[in-house]
């Protein structure tokens, strides 16, 4: 494998990389503090079921299918503007949670707020990584702002058990309500930080704009294709996989948190290796085998509560987990097949917007169409439509032509 480069050799001299990786960092904090506590939030204390998770999850994917137009519309600003006004609207989302009652419309509002904010920023931060890169260290740069943000989100997964303790101290109960909008709370100051590091971020080109206008051509057909498989797959993993653990399981939100951490560590040692990989290998061999592999992966989800005991079964979904979050970060191999079928930075942007919402497109159908599934057939059956569509994503991939170079 080629060797590790450091970061002043990855990216360009002339951007201020480290603000932008440390606000990457303390966002990334702030939004896993709030994944580690959201799941437990929701069935706990708003009482949600398989189907109500779907209703949820698919007013919170609403920003992702509307990226393209929200972004249209922030055209006019720089990258640094709007990653910014990301982080702002994540924060103002997460003041309606630690202040406002525990209503499920008023929260799903807030919710869907905050996943506007973090759904901006994926597209500006994704850009923005690239657009730093030297030549052909477009994976190395990804790998790296991802490590950067696994190590944010390792600390925010890990603060939430220590968060629990200390209100318990205070007779606060993880049953109560307030011990959820203080540690929201927690979350909007680290949030604060981040877009004060986010403000200090500069560029080298001011005219070439983060925010691309609507924006769709031939050549990136494969990539939207590959982009719709994708966010199948990001759904079931994002959202059943956790709810299954707390459902089925009994997993605690300490419990989850501190999964998620394991799982963000694990990322922070796989995302620049997988990253130098693509820039190795090309990004069409990780794709196939990504998605190969995410096969057997489903199969333990949707099958092991019937080949081992219940404690078993819990453990091997753990690891389980933990392998799928490394399988996830193969999705950088897209990001650097549409740099390599680009011919501008600004065009690099605009693709990456029209795939997000291409992936959102099918998140929304899953997200309420998975609650139905699980509700009325099980999650055998959830898990092994996932496992088809990973198929079906590597035989597409089989398709696309090698990288460059």
């Amino acid at each position: 494998m080629s060797k590790k480069l450091s970061i002043s050799e990855v990216f360009n001299k002339n951007y201020r990389v480290m603000p932008f990786l440390l606000s990457v960092t303390l966002f990334g904090i702030t939004n896993s503090i709030a994944k580690g506590i959201m799941n437990n939030y929701l069935a706990e204390i708003l009482k949600i079921t398989k189907i109500d998770l779907g209703i949820v999850e698919f007013f919170r994917e609403l920003p992702g299918l509307f990226l393209i137009f929200i972004l249209a519309w922030l055209y006019k600003h720089s990258a640094r503007r709007n990653y910014m006004t990301a982080i702002l609207i994540s924060i103002v989302g997460f003041i309606g949670l630690s202040f406002i009652g525990s209503s499920k419309w008023l929260v799903i509002a807030f919710l869907v707020m905050n996943s506007l904010g973090e759904h901006i920023s994926m597209q500006v931060r994704q850009s923005l990584s690239i657009e730093m890169a030297n030549p052909n260290l477009s994976g190395n740069s990804l790998g790296i702002m991802q490590g950067f943000r696994s190590t944010g989100q390792i600390a925010g997964f890990l603060l939430v058990p220590v968060f629990f303790l200390i209100l318990s101290h205070f007779g606060i109960g993880r049953s109560d309500a307030i011990s959820y909008k203080s540690i929201y709370f927690i979350a909007m100051l680290v949030g604060i930080m981040a877009y004060i590091f986010a403000s200090r971020i500069t560029e080298i080109k001011p005219e070439n704009k983060a925010g691309p206008k609507i924006y769709f051509h031939k050549k990136y057909t494969k990539y939207y294709v590959l982009s719709f498989f994708y966010g199948a797959r990001k759904q079931i993993f994002i959202t059943f996989t956790p709810f299954v653990l707390v459902l089925n399981y009994g997993a605690s939100a300490s419990v989850l948190a501190i999964l998620f951490a394991i799982t963000a560590g694990v990322s922070i040692i796989f995302s620049p290796i997988i990253g130098r990989l693509i820039d190795k290998v090309g990004y069409k061999k990780v794709m196939i085998a990504d998605t190969l592999l995410l096969i057997i992966v489903c199969f333990f989800y949707g099958f092991s509560h019937l080949l081992f005991s219940h404690e078993v079964a819990y453990r091997v979904v753990c690891v389980n987990y933990i392998l799928d979050s490394i399988l996830s970060l193969c999705s950088m191999a897209s990001l650097v097949y549409c740099k390599d079928l680009s011919s501008s930075q600004e065009e690099v942007s605009k693709t990456i917007t029209t795939g997000i919402s291409f992936n959102h497109l099918i998140s929304i159908i899953i997200a309420l169409l998975g609650g139905l599934i699980w509700q009325k057939t099980g999650i055998e059956v959830l898990f092994s439509i996932s496992a088809l569509l990973g198929l079906c994503n590597s035989i597409f991939a089989a398709t696309i032509k090698k990288s460059k170079g």
